[in-house]
């Protein structure tokens, strides 16, 4: 839970329906609020609108990248206590890097195992795992 009893909010921008569904469904789980999007074009507007604890954020979408998007959202003072979780099927050290030199706070390769990546949510978001 977030301060006050309110739910942590996360916002998935994933491109890919079998990806997203096991992310809403660990997401449901976990009892998070969450959206989803899957269009790259969409997602600053929206985390600037919803102004989400965390973001989701494939690095290959639609229209914009994952690092775009990072970048963008690091570029904006409003959005600084916005954590980011970006999430890639190629997951290199050079992949990564570049991920979190553009600002994430996390890096996961895809296909990722539930567990970890449940853990990487809890820790972005200062919970105990």
């Amino acid at each position: 839970m977030a301060d006050g009893g309110r739910k942590h909010r996360v916002l998935v921008v994933e491109d890919e329906d079998n990806i997203a569904i096991a992310l809403d469904f660990l997401m449901t789980r976990e009892g998070y609020d969450h959206d989803r999007i899957a269009s790259g074009g969409e997602a600053l507007e929206r985390i600037r609108a919803t102004h989400p604890d965390l973001v989701l954020l494939d690095v290959m979408l639609p229209e914009v990248s994952g690092y775009e998007i990072c970048q963008g959202v690091r570029l904006d003072p409003d959005l600084a206590d916005v954590k980011i979780l970006m999430m890639t099927a190629r997951g290199s050290a050079i992949e990564r890097k570049k991920g979190l030199a553009l600002g994430a706070d996390g890096f996961i390769s895809k296909p990722f195992e539930l567990k970890e990546l449940r853990e990487e949510v809890r820790r972005l978001l200062g919970e105990g795992a």
